[in-house]
């Protein structure tokens, strides 16, 4: 019998991950990516009576390969918080899904495991934007404001570790990664002395403030649009910057729009924090776009439909 731990490279995934390891150690091959890496079953062979975890990606974007897996007897567990469309009938699946604006997947790990390992949920849904869930999610822990501090700071620099085209735009693999936070039950012990924290709260400083000097394309009252050059730095920052636009301006939608080499557009969108909704149907629109109702992405929109986004955009939220 094998296992399979598949995950989003993201905060979310990572952080899911390892509350449920914690609780179930378990030897798996890991299956990851950066964090647009969506279709990862793709990369997973499983026979009968193997035993596939998955987190944080996408049902809908990964059906066909589910339903590979599920046919050939592979036991399914799996935990989401993005679009899933109809769910394959099976008795080999375990989902845990739901798509409320106000969740993430490690949240619903928490709730699975009964708040077993809490701070380490709390800091991803920090990560994933959820600030208001995140400190909700917190009363329990009882800690002081300068540890919620520490946990939401953890949350982001996980996350921005995520984003990139490929590997060489992060700092570590998320595979990588995961393997250093899985030594640690207790998140405040690997903000003390983990290197890679401080390897990735460097990174970020440097990153997030070259991105906050970066001026508008389009600023009206219900979006806004930044075009980012593409290096290395946009790429990895560009996400966890579209979260710091949204809570620095709740009422507006934000779009961040990286050039691509060919001349096309990678897309990050974010929702107003006031009205948490409608960013996957905007993204869904256009090729290669996906998400949740929160925060949504293109990965490759063609150029000559710039124009037609921003009218859908402000369509969506003007």
């Amino acid at each position: 019998m094998k296992s399979f731990d598949v995950f989003n490279g993201d905060a979310d995934g990572i952080c899911a991950l390892h509350q449920l390891r914690l609780a179930v150690p378990r030897q798996a091959e890991l299956v990851t990516g950066v964090k647009r890496d969506i279709t990862l079953l793709k990369r997973v062979n499983a026979e009968a009576g193997d035993q596939v975890t998955v987190l944080d990606i996408s049902l809908d974007k990964n059906r066909d390969d589910l339903i590979r897996l599920l046919a050939a007897g592979a036991d399914v567990q799996y935990f989401d918080h993005h679009f899933a469309g109809d769910m394959p009938a099976s008795n080999f699946l375990k989902a845990h899904i739901d798509t409320s604006a106000d969740t993430c997947t490690s949240l619903l790990v928490n709730h699975y495991l009964d708040g077993a390992y809490l701070p380490w949920a709390v800091a991803a849904a920090f990560g994933d934007n959820l600030y208001d869930a995140a400190r909700a999610a917190a009363v329990p822990l009882n800690v002081s404001d300068v540890q919620i501090r520490q946990l939401e700071h953890l949350g982001t620099l996980i996350n921005y570790n995520g984003y990139g085209v490929t590997l060489d735009d992060l700092y570590f693999a998320p595979d990588d990664l995961y393997r250093e936070i899985s030594a640690y039950d207790n998140p405040f012990d690997f903000v003390s002395s983990s290197g890679a924290y401080q390897t990735l709260a460097d990174g970020f400083a440097s990153d997030i403030a070259q991105a906050r000097e970066l001026p508008a394309e389009i600023e009206e009252d219900a979006i806004k649009v930044i075009t980012l050059p593409d290096s290395a730095w946009t790429r990895r920052v560009s996400g966890v910057f579209g979260n710091e636009l949204a809570r620095g301006a709740p009422q507006r939608a934000h779009a961040l729009m990286t050039v691509l080499p060919n001349g096309n557009y990678r897309i990050s969108v974010r929702a107003p924090l006031n009205k948490k909704t409608g960013a996957d149907e905007l993204c869904m629109q256009f090729p290669t776009g996906g998400g949740r109702k929160a925060a949504a992405g293109i990965n490759d929109l063609p150029a000559d439909m710039f124009s037609a986004f921003v009218d859908a955009f402000r369509s969506q939220y003007g």
